[in-house]
This record gives structure tokens, sequence and C-alpha cells, in this order.
């Protein structure tokens, strides 16, 4: 059994998951889109290009989304995606890229868990935590 997280965009899942494979080394998947499926009449015209079905694949995790239509979107809300890290300096890099464009929910700092720790929101809408060592050293 594998359980794979499924992220509805609001028609921004291409360039999230092109933006995921870049940032993180991932590789985009098959990406499906609604033109030409049995769901063509059930997204606007101006959907037809957007993303039924989509996969990414970073940190050996395949994350799968779709673009959902207007009427039927809603904003992620009660998760978020945490990347663990050994290398400090490649969480650095790692927050800063996902936050870009987002909100920071919680700096990227030391804690009592943790080397580096922190929260955020991607441009995309997507919660992401970004964890790194143990919290040993000070």
């Amino acid at each position: 059994m594998h359980v794979n997280p499924y992220l509805s965009f609001d028609g921004q899942c291409e360039a999230a998951f092109m933006f995921y494979a870049r940032v993180m080394g991932g590789q985009v998947g098959t990406i499906f889109r609604y033109a030409g499926t049995p769901l063509t009449h059930q997204v606007p015209a101006d959907w037809h290009d957007k993303v039924m079905h989509g996969s990414v694949t970073v940190g050996g995790m395949e994350l799968m989304g779709a673009d959902v239509a207007p009427d039927g979107y809603q904003a992620p809300k009660g998760f978020s995606l945490s990347i663990n890290l050994t290398d400090s300096s490649e969480a650095e890099r790692i927050f800063q890229e996902l936050g870009a464009g987002g909100q920071i929910v919680m700096p990227l700092e030391h804690t009592f868990w943790a080397d580096r720790f922190g929260m955020l929101v991607d441009r995309f809408g997507m919660s992401w935590m970004i964890n790194c060592g143990s919290g040993e050293a000070a």
C-alpha cells in the first residue's frame, strides 16, 4: 500500500509542480488535461488546458494533484507537507524558495527539537513545514 498526498489547485497545478520539481530536485510525471476527457464539459472553456490529474516526485514521494474548477475549489487547510533534511544550508535554501511570494508562518530557526524548523504557505496556497537536524546544537 502507498499513501500519497493529493493536492487541489485553483488553476496553477502545473506551475506548482514545475516549481516543486525545480526547488527540490524532483521529476514532474505525466500531466493529464481536461481537454479530450469526459470531464471537459465540467470545467469552463478556458480551463480545458488545466490539469485534470498530474504528479511530481520529490524526495522519493509522489505528490499528486489537479486543478479544481472555480465553482468547486476550496483553499487547502488542515494539513501541511513536511520536508525533513539534514543539511542546514539546504533547509535555508528550500525555505527561502518555497516562501518567495507566499507567507512565512514561522521563520526558519533553531528549536528544542530541530537545528532549523519553519512553517510557510507557498504562493500556490500549500502549507509546508521544514525540519532540519536534531536541535541538539544551539
